[in-house]
């Protein structure tokens, strides 16, 4: 007799292992089926590994920064197997750490491929064999994996995706980062930090495309400055080694032809959903993710998604949100998944984070919004640290005053978006935020400075 259980949860990611938490936390009996390893793409291959390279390209530009204030080092020297080592050390504790969790909630965990044969049934495979799991509800959080366009050669040349990267066995001379999103402006930060030569290659008018345009110009001076040469308004035709090295043909916006050279290349374009656990069951999609309500509900009765499987922002933190509200709503709740307030943060130097609207989607949508802006460079923080380029914007309805959208560039502005975060929850206004008091001197009374420029 199939073993049976009241939710049944497919992918242990941050989505999927919040979702099992939930539900064993209001008294359900839970399982989840997880094919590799806990914590999923975040902990393993995204945030947690990349942040920890990126907090050694932080320290390292530290210390080159510390000569021009006096603070003589001897010659800098990289241990690239010490990087790998600590950055395993770091991944390895925290999936131990969800393991725990799941193991406290009494949440049975199989280590197998989960497939959803119809409503109340999911197949877990392994090497063990095929065992049947029934369940009254499921929960697919089965994640993405990193898309690979259609060039040609791409399959012949020293090639790695966001998957991959992190088994890179040695730092390369130079370095082509095809796609100049998140993954690929912080993959260019860390690799020129480690003196890597690296070119992005873009297909859109700016880097970073989805974020403010005067964010996107400011990381591109400060990654300039880095000596990572950007191209934009290119794409990739064909692929080709020569001896040890890649060539990158490309063409520019008007068709011309433009070559790149590098030891290694860096697929950066997005991801795409792994649907393998859903494929016979016919889910309602949108587009090529699978298609949910506010419940995180699908077409099928008893079975919810979320995470990267449904698209969207395709963030960590919007995951363990879906993973709640799917997991409240299948415990017999009522709670709807709000995401016009998730945080985006780029953990590049300087960082970037905004929430809500930027200027250009408020003017897209066509609401009469006016903006708020202060630079860093009147900060006095920011001089103390020596990163006065960035900023804070906010903006706001032009009415009222509400806030609708922070944009933020500087140091630790992902920590500090949260504060924005709040203010645009409770339908806080400009004239709010100015009238708050923020320690001095701090990066965070930028939002405050910024929120006076209204009384100017």
């Amino acid at each position: 007799m199939a073993k049976s259980y009241e939710i049944a949860v497919i992918g242990g990611g941050p989505g999927g292992y919040m979702a099992a938490l939930r539900a064993a936390r209001l008294g359900k009996k839970v399982m989840l089926v997880e094919k590799e390893f806990l914590g999923g793409t975040c902990l393993n291959r995204g945030c947690i590994p990349s942040k920890t390279w990126l907090k050694n390209a932080e320290i390292l530009e530290s210390m080159e920064r510390a000569k021009e204030w006096g603070i003589e080092t001897p010659e800098i020297s990289v241990s690239f197997g010490k990087m790998k080592r600590r950055k395993d050390e770091v991944v390895t504790r925290l999936r131990n750490g969800v393991s725990l969790l799941l193991k406290k909630g009494k949440i049975d965990v199989y280590e197998a491929e989960g497939i959803v044969e119809d409503e109340h049934t999911v197949k877990a495979v392994s090497e063990k064999g095929e065992e049947r799991i029934r369940a009254e509800k499921i929960i697919v959080a089965t994640g993405s994996s990193p898309a690979l366009p259609p060039i040609e050669g791409l399959a012949s040349v020293p090639c790695y995706t966001s998957d991959t990267i992190f088994d890179i066995e040695s730092i390369p001379a130079s370095l082509i980062i095809i796609g100049g999103g998140v993954i690929g402006v912080e993959m260019a930060t860390v690799f020129a930090a480690l003196k890597t030569k690296v070119t992005i290659i873009e297909a859109a008018e700016r880097i970073i495309p989805a974020e403010d345009a005067e964010a996107a110009e400011t990381l591109a001076k400060a990654l300039k400055r880095k000596g990572v040469k950007i191209i934009t308004k290119a794409t990739v035709k064909r692929l080709t080694k020569e001896g040890e090295s890649v060539i990158a043909e490309c063409a520019d916006g008007q068709g011309n032809p433009l070559a790149v050279t590098g030891d290694a290349v860096l697929i950066s374009v997005g991801r795409k959903p792994n649907l393998s656990a859903v494929r016979t069951i016919g889910l309602e999609m949108n587009g090529p993710f699978i298609k949910v309500n506010e419940r995180m509900e699908t077409s099928v009765p008893h079975i919810y998604a979320v995470g990267d499987v449904i698209g969207g922002c395709q963030l960590a933190h919007a995951a363990y949100m879906e993973g709640i509200v799917a997991a409240s709503n299948a415990a017999g709740l009522d709670k709807r998944m709000d995401d016009k307030v998730v945080p985006r943060c780029i953990f590049t130097l300087p960082e970037v984070a905004g929430v809500g609207l930027t200027e250009e989607a408020a003017a897209k949508a066509g609401l009469r919004v006016k903006t708020a802006k202060f630079d860093l460079a009147g900060n006095g923080k920011a001089l103390i640290s020596g990163d006065t380029g960035g900023f804070v914007k906010i903006v706001y309805e032009e009415k009222f005053g509400e806030i609708l959208g922070v944009t933020m560039v500087g140091p630790h502005v992902t920590e500090m978006i949260s504060e924005a975060s709040s203010f645009i929850s409770l339908e806080g206004t400009v004239e709010e935020m100015a009238g708050m008091i923020h320690p001095h001197p701090t990066i965070s009374e930028a939002f405050f400075d910024a929120a006076w420029k209204i009384f100017e």
